[in-house]
């Protein structure tokens, strides 16, 4: 049972995520990137707003690898006698200095990188492509077209995926605990508490009042309904309209600032994400018994930025971009499977930080721009009566009535 079936089913999940990889992350960052070079129709709001959210994935990504050497989730945990399999396919990786590391991120061969799962290269390639596919606009239609269906044909594949994920997931985890045993619920626990600690302790509020005087404190309780939200939803893009709406109704914040930001930080802004892949590696890195070297954090640091680009904005696809981070890196991808059964809280969390982020920066770039209703900001938040009603008919227009208005309005923008 443990060796067979729940080995062939457990390693056939994984097969499944590692097979998304290359063609989800070469389509998604191609179309991220192509929507980024449409920002410069908006002039200093585009290259604010892309500064400020590439600054805080590097904020998050560098705070959970820094918080998880100090608290070692992974140690405890010999996944190296248990799982021998997993090591004998991971490739050595060879010792090489920085600046060799930096020119391996150009590719000599698109194809041979995409063939070997080479993520850095594919990465840099896929952002020129969708840069120039931007600046040549309806020259390239045909092109952007192709890129845009591919992409939306890779989403559907994912949510295919994910829908046998509690097999998959039960097969692994059964495994795991079947051959490791109770030894492995502590440094689960310290993983969970790590993820936690990193998503509180990212700065938000701190860059908020820095970059707009306003009270942190306040902003939280207005904010507070889609944050509630997120987490139950676990999706960045379903919030998307209760989070403009939000925006302009509590905070000030204009529409024709939000209508842009938001739906482009759903996609390019995933700090939360970040975390988890910060954390993950080095507790994966750990458990297996793989020391990394310097050069290997500053390669999860790009990995994890870049990628961000394109990744999206539906549930438990961080694990998907997880896949790619290890591989950059030489680790195991079967140690997914130790942390997939505790997925769906960690994404719940994280997808809470990463709406947030997106509200942050949209009202910091809102301020110096003058966009910025601070009237709006400083009234009274609504009676306990009025709040509920809120949150009801924002729950109910959601994904009717909301989604609706938003696509007219963003048609009405193009």
């Amino acid at each position: 049972m443990v060796n067979g079936i729940f080995y062939v089913l457990g390693q056939g999940f994984i097969r499944l995520m590692q097979m998304l990889v290359v063609p989800l992350v070469t389509c998604s960052l191609i179309c991220g990137a192509s929507a980024i070079g449409d920002s410069r129709t908006l002039g200093k709001v585009g290259g604010k707003v892309l500064l400020l959210y590439l600054f805080t994935t590097t904020m998050a990504v560098s705070l959970a690898l820094g918080l998880s050497l100090l608290t070692n989730p992974g140690r405890g945990l010999d996944m190296s006698r248990v799982d021998a399999s997993s090591l004998q396919t991971v490739e050595t990786v060879e010792k090489t200095n920085v600046w060799d590391t930096l020119l391996g991120i150009i590719p000599k061969n698109p194809i041979g990188a995409m063939a070997n799962g080479d993520m850095l290269p594919i990465i840099v390639f896929a952002l020129l492509v969708g840069i120039i596919l931007a600046r040549l606009g309806e020259r390239a239609q045909t092109v952007s077209r192709f890129f845009s269906e591919f992409n939306d044909v890779m989403m559907k594949m994912t949510m295919m995926v994910m829908k046998l994920a509690p097999v998959g997931v039960f097969c692994l985890v059964g495994k795991t605990f079947a051959t490791v045993g109770a030894a492995a619920m502590a440094p689960l626990i310290k993983y969970i508490l790590t993820v936690f600690a990193a998503l509180a302790l990212i700065v938000y509020m701190g860059l908020l009042f820095l970059g707009t005087r306003m009270s942190p404190f306040r902003f939280l309780r207005k904010f507070l309904p889609v944050m509630a939200f997120a987490f139950s939803t676990a999706t960045s893009n379903a919030t998307i309209p209760l989070n403009i709406e939000t925006l302009e109704r509590e905070m000030g914040v204009s529409k024709k600032i939000s209508s842009f930001t938001i739906p482009l930080g759903a996609t390019i802004n995933m700090d939360g994400t970040a975390i988890l892949q910060g954390v993950a590696v080095v507790f994966i890195a750990q458990a297996y018994g793989i020391h990394l070297r310097p050069i290997d954090y500053i390669t999860v640091i790009l990995t994890a930025v870049l990628a961000s680009v394109g990744t999206a904005g539906i549930p438990s696809v961080g694990l998907v971009m997880l896949t790619m981070v290890l591989q950059s890196v030489g680790l195991p991808v079967a140690g997914i499977s130790l942390i997939m059964g505790i997925d769906r809280i960690v994404d719940m969390a994280r997808t809470t930080v990463n709406i947030t982020g997106d509200a942050v920066c949209t009202t910091i770039v809102a301020s110096q721009e003058g966009a910025l209703d601070r009237t709006v900001f400083q009234r009274r938040s609504p009676a306990p009566e009025e709040a509920s009603a809120l949150r009801e008919n924002a729950e109910t227009e959601t994904y009717e009535e909301l989604q609706t208005r938003y696509q007219e309005e963003q048609s009405k923008r193009h």
